[in-house]
Parts: C-alpha cells; sequence; structure tokens
C-alpha cells in the first residue's frame, strides 16, 4: 500500500467510533472523488485548526480568543450552570432545547486507569464563576458511571459548600453506565426536567 494513503487511513481509525475499516472507506472515497471534496475538506479543517479554541470561560469551541455564543448571551444568564463532560454533550442538550442556562466543560472523567488526574480537568474558572455569574443551581450532567459519580464528587469537594447554591443532577431515566449522547430526547427531557437535588 501507498505510505501516504497508509498514514491516511491509520490517522481516521483513530478517530471516534472509525476504527481501520472505517477509516480505509473514508479515505478511498475522499481521494476517488472528482468534486473536489477532499480539497474543501482539507481547507475546512485547516481553517478551523487556526481559528477554533475554547471559550476562556467555559469551554465551548468559539472563535478564537472570544467567549461563546452561550457565555454572550444575556438571555442564558439565570443562575443555572451545567456541567458536563465534553461539547459533544452540550450539542446534545442543546438539540433536546431542555436546558437554557451556560455551561462548563470539564474535559473529561477522573479516572485511574484512563490516567486523568483533577488537574487534566477544566475546573481552575469553576469556582470564580460562581460567584461573578450569581449561580444558584449547578446541574450536573455527567455519565452515569463510576467516573462520572468519582469526578461529581469531586467538583462538589473542590466548590465546597457555597450559600445559596444548589447541586442536581439528572434523574431517573438516564440509565447506568449511560452516555448522554446515546439517549433519545424524549428521555433526555424526562431526566432534566426531575432532576434531584444532592
Amino acid at each position: 500500500m501507498n505510505p501516504k494513503i497508509d498514514k491516511l487511513i491509520k490517522l481516521f481509525a483513530k478517530l471516534p467510533r472509525v476504527g481501520s475499516r472505517g477509516g480505509q472507506r473514508i479515505v478511498l472515497s475522499l481521494l476517488q472523488d472528482k468534486t473536489g471534496r477532499s480539497s474543501a475538506l482539507a481547507a475546512a479543517l485547516l481553517d478551523a485548526s487556526e481559528s477554533i479554541a475554547p471559550c476562556p470561560v467555559c469551554g465551548v469551541l468559539t472563535d478564537r480568543d472570544n467567549a461563546c455564543e452561550f457565555c454572550r448571551d444575556a438571555n442564558r444568564a439565570n443562575g443555572q450552570l451545567c456541567i458536563v463532560r465534553d461539547l459533544a454533550d452540550v450539542w446534545t442538550l442543546e438539540k433536546s432545547s431542555v436546558f437554557h442556562g451556560r455551561y462548563h466543560i470539564i474535559g473529561g472523567l477522573l479516572s485511574g486507569a484512563g490516567g486523568i488526574l483533577p488537574q487534566d480537568l477544566n475546573l481552575t474558572t469553576l469556582p470564580g464563576r460562581i460567584s461573578s455569574e450569581k449561580i444558584t443551581e449547578i446541574i450536573f450532567a455527567l455519565p452515569n458511571t463510576v467516573e462520572g459519580k468519582t469526578t461529581q464528587h469531586y467538583i462538589m469537594s473542590v466548590i465546597g459548600n457555597v450559600p445559596d447554591v444548589s447541586f442536581t443532577e439528572l434523574a431517573s431515566g438516564v440509565p447506568l453506565g449511560g452516555e448522554l449522547d446515546y439517549i433519545d430526547d424524549g428521555t433526555l427531557t424526562l431526566a432534566f426536567g426531575g432532576r434531584k437535588t444532592l
């Protein structure tokens, strides 16, 4: 196999949920395409990698050095802050229209086996946000897994007891071991609406 093609397949195969067979199909499709799709994709990816960065406030990807649309939207300053693992979780919640406050992406879950430690998570700005944004409710929308619960408890210990701030988590409907981006909108709406105090 041509080493350039092999390199492309290996790079695509490392993407989530793609694998080597999927990577091979993607690369062959792009290289055999006569419409210029591969060049357009390469240009768009290069442009995005150079101009997109995490929001300095919440971690949502946005134009470099600018606050994201959620942090700029005054209507979302309603005292609710939803803590999620990654941007895919934000997109899932936005698609379901169950949450209208602000987000905080922590960038992973604590895992001894996975080597993810507290310093690897986006937590340093969290205490300051609670006071500066007048947060009254922190909603944990983390996976219902051991790692998710461990991370949730750690974050609560970091924040400590803050007067007039309640901690809630999604209610039943999110199965044990469940990931947000696999849950249908109806189940997510019920889980969000029935969230419980911690």
